[in-house]
């Protein structure tokens, strides 16, 4: 698998971590404007441009990899998927608005973008995240999920103007992660709420989602206004009184009903958060049958639902 990565900022080291343990895949070319963004893979220091069409008018790769800011997103998967052949995975979230996702999807007739446009929803791979999606499956007899409260906290009041720059607001960044991850519990059907606070740098809303032939509201909190990094949520079970306990930063999470504890995940310690994040991600991504929240018609419905007006009815899908 022949890989070209475009952007080598902070989000490519993980990338990169990813791709090097992997025997099946080689990094063909970076691309960044930056001209000290060459990077070292395995050894060796594949071919670095300044631009992406400059890297395909030399090479074929057969994935193409885009670590960059959001608002270019649109117009270097465009250029990818019409000046090759390549998959191209897009860093979430692939568009910063609806009127940019329609011109994504109005290429669908010139090439196939469902078949090769993939975005990086790495918490929905997170294993926390994948170990409750599979308890909850394995126990129908719990019930649905009637109640989500999630809560994603990121220090980024450190940083300053920095972090608009880079992240647009809390939920711009954060709540992509939060929807993804709810795509492996509930279907999402519209955002019900939404209300940004301290400049953008906190936000506070709520989606309403269909489960097991019910319906239910997830409670979304994000925040730059903090010390330290805290990621968790809450899934309720009401009508069994089952919840579900999952910490995103430390990877852990249990199953409880009243005082009795019904099940519990925990990991060795020794992985970083994001690499057990993306190293399933690429092994589905690899596999030749990507999950399909990676898909175009997955993040479709994502990127509605994050950028709908609450009130405005249900976005399309």
């Amino acid at each position: 698998m022949r890989v070209g990565l475009v952007g080598v900022g902070i989000i490519a080291a993980t990338h990169l971590a990813v791709l090097a343990e992997r025997d099946d895949v080689e990094l063909e070319f970076t691309v960044d404007p930056r001209p000290s963004g060459a990077v070292d893979f395995r050894g060796a220091v594949p071919p670095h441009y300044g631009s992406l069409a400059a890297a395909l008018d030399l090479h074929q790769p057969d994935l193409v990899v885009l670590a960059t800011p959001t608002e270019t997103h649109a117009e270097l998967a465009t250029a990818a998927l019409l000046r090759s052949t390549a998959g191209v995975l897009v860093e979430k979230p692939l568009v910063h608005d609806l009127a940019t996702l329609a011109g994504l999807r109005a290429l669908d007739g010139e090439v196939d973008v469902r078949g090769r446009l993939f975005t990086a929803h790495h918490f929905a791979f997170s294993p926390e995240v994948e170990w409750a999606a599979e308890l909850l499956a394995g126990h129908p007899d719990w019930g649905p999920v009637t109640t989500v409260t999630s809560a994603f906290y990121d220090p980024y009041v450190l940083r300053g103007p920095e972090a608009f720059a880079s992240y647009v607001s809390s939920w711009m960044d954060s709540g992509v992660n939060q929807l993804s991850m709810l795509t492996r519990f509930v279907e999402l059907t519209e955002l019900t709420s939404a209300r940004e606070t301290d400049g953008g740098a906190s936000a506070w809303c709520s989606v309403g989602f269909r489960s097991r032939g019910g319906t239910g509201t997830a409670r979304l909190r994000s925040s730059w206004l903090t010390g330290s990094s805290s990621k968790e949520s809450s899934l309720v079970l009401g009508r069994s009184g089952v919840e579900v306990w999952i910490d995103h930063t430390a990877m852990t999470g249990f199953a409880a009903r009243g005082g009795e504890l019904l099940a519990d995940f925990g990991n060795d310690g020794r992985t970083p958060r994001k690499v057990a994040h993306y190293r399933p991600l690429y092994a589905s991504l690899l596999s030749g049958r990507p999950d399909p929240v990676l898909g175009f018609d997955a993040t479709a419905t994502i990127t509605a639902i994050h950028h709908a007006v609450p009130g405005a009815g249900r976005p399309p899908a």
